[in-house]
């Protein structure tokens, strides 16, 4: 049997599928007990403030925890590893949680923030998890390994909001504040993800993967440690630009159908809430659903050629926005093929970014990538209230693709070799 270092490379494919396994478990449990904060986040906002025009704080507050804590986290995972990063993103969302219970018992407002900025912070660890995936991953599964701990989001992210109703319930019975309930289900399921990263993500993918970088037959297993900075500059813009059209046009599709229903053409403010409420989740599973088929696709059409067809599928999103926008079903489709093409781009380009760094770099720039992705998604959704206002749904959509033209035309595609 072949070996790398003093694993042979069946042990390190073994300890592969069990760390996928691992990961995919503890987003499962970091998605419920995140869904709660975005789901409660609004309303603890609003009714501690006493101001609606406040309840948009609390998304901010995660976006900002996230996006702060991103690089300090990859930094870490680059010096005590992945086991230890993750841990520390678990114990500070569950020190959120707590201050989020306390704010709430006190009536708190900016105590409330802090709770939900390091609830954001602790996100932060969720997103490394992607990146967690990759580092033991063999090339020709890189893309299917992340995107496999992608997809698990999506089952605490469904979870985690279905458990409300059922929190309220718990939370009253044992006399926690209105409105933080669903807490508790996240307080357990935060703590659980903690003991399993702790116990049971061993050996660390990313030590592992360094102590072996200088292995002479390390190729036969993980790939050639090669850098390649452009490469990974453009994998960087390729997922935070998409994130940003993603997130600018999905912020104001609420806004939007609220005020086709103001016009009273398209139905009762009733039926516009419930039309919401598909359309979000349909954009939901089309962002978390296929991201095994993509992931696939990009192993073996090529990262690069995947980030494209992202971009293709968010122009036919936006074009259907920009014609059909005025109408529900047309408002449907482009949500839909806006999660379908924000999944292809940033599935291939996560796996792109860590096939263009080596070991020892790939922390820093998948922070950096972590972190750009939560500002623009701020920055977006901020500036597409503006847009929206300004020149309506098509123009905000127009604005989009000039983005996704920026990220099109700056492709190395053709200029380099690309990997599959």
């Amino acid at each position: 049997m072949s070996a790398v270092g003093t694993e042979p490379i069946e042990d390190l494919r073994a300890v592969q599928r069990r760390t996928v396994g691992v990961l995919a478990a503890g987003q499962v449990l970091g998605g419920i007990a995140f869904g709660a904060t975005v789901s409660l986040g609004a309303l603890l906002a609003a009714d501690l403030s006493g101001d609606d025009a406040l309840s948009g704080l609390a998304t901010a507050s995660v976006t900002l925890g996230a996006a702060a804590f991103a690089i300090p986290l990859a930094r870490f995972a680059a010096r005590r590893g992945r086991r230890m990063s993750l841990t520390v993103g678990n114990l500070l969302a569950l020190i959120g949680i707590g201050i989020v219970i306390t704010a709430a018992a006190l009536r708190f407002f900016p105590l409330l923030l802090v709770g939900i900025i390091m609830i954001g912070m602790g996100n932060a660890g969720n997103l490394q998890s992607r990146f967690a995936a990759t580092d033991l991953a063999a090339p020709e599964h890189r893309g299917r390994d992340l995107s496999i701990v992608v997809w698990s989001t999506t089952v605490g992210g469904v979870t985690g909001p279905l458990l409300l109703p059922l929190g309220e319930e718990v939370g009253a019975l044992i006399g926690m504040p209105p409105l933080t309930g669903s807490y508790l289900f996240s307080l357990v399921a935060q703590a659980a993800a903690l003991v399993l990263y702790v116990i049971a993500l061993r050996p660390d993918p990313l030590l592992t993967a360094m102590r072996l970088a200088g292995s002479a037959s390390r190729g036969a297993v993980l790939g050639a440690d090669i850098d390649r900075p452009v490469v990974a500059r453009y994998a960087i813009f390729a997922v935070s630009g998409s994130h940003a059209v993603m997130a600018s046009v999905m912020a104001m599709t609420p806004i939007h159908l609220k005020h086709m229903a103001d016009g009273g053409g398209h139905g009762s403010t009733q039926e516009v809430t419930l039309l919401v409420g598909v359309t979000i989740a349909l954009h939901v599973a089309g962002m978390y659903g296929l991201s095994p088929l993509f992931g696939i696709l990009a192993d073996r059409w090529g990262r690069i050629r995947v980030v494209l067809l992202g971009q293709v599928v968010l122009t036919a999103s936006l074009l259907t926005a920009i014609f059909a926008g005025e109408h529900p079903a047309g408002v449907m489709v482009a949500l839909i093929l806006l999660g379908l093409g924000w999944s292809a781009a940033t599935v291939a380009g996560a796996a792109l970014l860590t096939e263009s760094s080596t070991v020892l770099m790939r922390p820093r720039r998948q922070g950096v990538s972590d972190s750009l992705m939560s500002l623009t998604a701020a920055v977006g959704a901020a500036g597409a209230g503006i847009v929206l206002t300004e020149f309506g749904y098509g123009g905000l959509a127009t604005v989009a693709l000039v983005l996704v033209i920026a990220i099109t035309a700056l492709s190395p595609f053709g200029r380099i070799r690309d990997t599959a």
